[in-house]
């Protein structure tokens, strides 16, 4: 039996550096994604002072269970303890930190705010999302029957969600949560690039970087054109030969865009680096972490988290919550540990377009995220609690809006689309109409 140390402090006696691994109260009731974390800013230890009484850092004994005990406890996002007194990470090989370019530093990080609600972007965002998906879905076409890359296409259709992500950050990304299988080539993409830009927004990258990481995730994928699409398309499990075959499009991908300009590089380090991991096992190339481009770290993160969220031909798509716990749990193996903490906070645990269950039972859809509070987004209800349609209305769960009962409402969970027959895609085609 081994000995953990912590000690019990008030929240305001906290600083820089400090291990927080419990609360005087249940981590799922804080605004905190991470449950056990090291102090990093003033800003984590203000928001630490306006939830909790006191917490514990590590610092006096406590008794740890044996090791028969440990095996039912869980692990990754939603585990109540951090994992680093875990004795086999204690012994794990060290990885070093990648000697390439990082996050923007806090001098240097451009705070950006929405400028106008989503409920006046939405209909804009509706209108730049479907000819986005045009151009993405004409880009693998053409490229399969023949023709060039029409690059100033791409790029203007960059220029367009990055407009739009500027002005408000949450319409072009509840529109991620459309979810076509038989067009998922094309919206993959377009869901990548837009949730690429959005990371890089929320990182405080400037708007060149910006567009230059919105068009990589564009075009991450554009290999694949040159897959045959029995292949692409396939619902079973690929044969050794056909997961070969998969594997080569970061190269294909790279030969494709070997033509850009000096300007646009990057986009080719992305499509040929996406797949590379922190361990040294990604392909095409093992690379190590130090050599593999920060831009594809970041579309990494991105193209994992919509695969997982999205039905493709041969898995049914998981709930936003369950893609961010497989992050977590990757972090610092697959993904650089930092952009991966980054981007599950950037994400965060209601993301516009979630479909959520109420404490009362009712269901609705969130359509914007609550920086300030992550638990308390603004949503629309569209099924009462006994799962049958109602009139659309707003209600902001951090304006304490009250249901019929006079009780505050609260999220229970997320499910995934689909649940009680929501689909997405339907409130999309009929226009949303937000009350």
């Amino acid at each position: 039996m081994k000995e953990l140390i912590k000690t019990q402090i008030f929240s305001t006696e906290l600083q820089l550096g400090m291990h927080v691994i419990e609360l005087d109260r249940p981590w799922l009731e804080t605004d905190f994604l991470i449950q056990g974390f090291v102090i990093q800013n003033q800003e984590e230890i203000d928001a630490f002072i306006r939830q909790c009484d006191y917490v514990y850092i590590e610092g006096s004994i406590v008794q740890i269970s044996k090791p028969a005990e440990r095996r039912n406890e869980r692990k990754g996002l939603f585990a109540r303890k951090s994992n680093k007194s875990n004795p086999a990470e204690a012994n794990s090989p060290i990885v070093k930190k990648p000697k390439t370019r990082r996050p923007p530093t806090t001098n240097k990080r451009i705070n950006y705010i929405n400028k106008i609600e989503v409920e006046r972007e939405l209909p804009l965002a509706r209108s730049h999302y479907q000819s986005a998906k045009s151009v993405a879905k004409d880009i693998m076409d053409g490229i399969r029957l023949g023709r060039s890359l029409d690059l100033n296409q791409a790029r203007e259709t960059v220029d367009n969600i990055v407009d739009s992500l500027l002005r408000n950050n949450d319409a072009l990304v509840w529109l991620t949560k459309i979810k076509e299988k038989d067009e998922y080539t094309a919206e993959h993409s377009l869901n990548v690039c837009i949730l690429s830009i959005t990371f890089a927004r929320f990182l405080g990258h400037d708007e060149s970087d910006i567009r230059k990481i919105g068009l990589g995730g564009l075009l991450h994928d554009v290999g694949k054109s040159k897959i045959p699409l029995e292949v692409l398309n396939k619902t079973g499990r690929f044969t050794d030969h056909e997961f070969a075959l998969m594997k080569k499009h970061p190269e294909l991908g790279k030969s494709l865009l070997m033509g850009l300009p000096k300007s646009d590089l990057s986009a080719i380090d992305v499509a040929y680096s996406h797949h590379e991991r922190m361990d040294g096992k990604g392909y095409p190339r093992n690379l190590t972490p130090s050599q593999i481009p920060y831009f594809a770290k970041i579309v990494a993160l991105t193209d994992t988290y919509d695969a997982i969220t999205s039905n493709r031909c041969y898995d049914k798509g998981r709930a936003s919550m369950e893609a961010l716990d497989i992050i977590y749990k990757n972090r610092g193996t697959q993904f650089d540990e930092e952009l991966a903490i980054a981007f599950i906070k950037c994400i965060g645990i209601f993301p516009p377009g979630s479909i959520v269950e109420m404490t009362n039972g009712e269901v609705g859809i969130v359509i914007a995220a609550n920086n300030k509070s992550k638990l308390r987004p603004k949503l629309i209800i569209v099924k009462d609690n006994n799962k049958q349609w109602v009139h659309q209305h707003i209600v902001d769960l951090h304006l304490g809006n009250l249901d019929g009962s006079q009780e505050p409402y609260i999220i229970a969970h997320e499910v995934p689309n689909g649940t009680y027959g929501i689909d997405i895609r339907e409130f999309v085609k009929k226009g949303l109409v937000l009350k």
